[in-house]
């Protein structure tokens, strides 16, 4: 049988993983503390995956614009501040 509650989980569960953050579902749920909400977040491996193209695509992105391939870490004792 399916109660109304879980209608609820499900639906916040799809916001989530649509990428809605956590002030969002606090909203949407009418919750006042970020705790109430927590229990309707579940990660997931996709969701997991989809972040990580994410920054692998950034992190490409501001390599491709300074031009260089070396850390700021590996330029820095390049020339010998590290």
């Amino acid at each position: 049988m399916i109660h109304f509650h879980d209608l609820r989980h499900a639906g916040n569960q799809l916001a989530a993983n649509a990428g809605a953050n956590l002030r969002e579902l606090m909203d949407r749920m009418g919750h006042s503390t970020a705790r109430a909400a927590m229990a309707y977040l579940h990660g997931s491996n996709e969701r997991q995956q989809a972040i990580a193209d994410v920054l692998s695509r950034q992190a490409a992105e501001q390599l491709g614009r300074s031009g260089a391939k070396l850390s700021g870490t590996q330029r820095a004792r390049r020339r010998g501040r590290a």
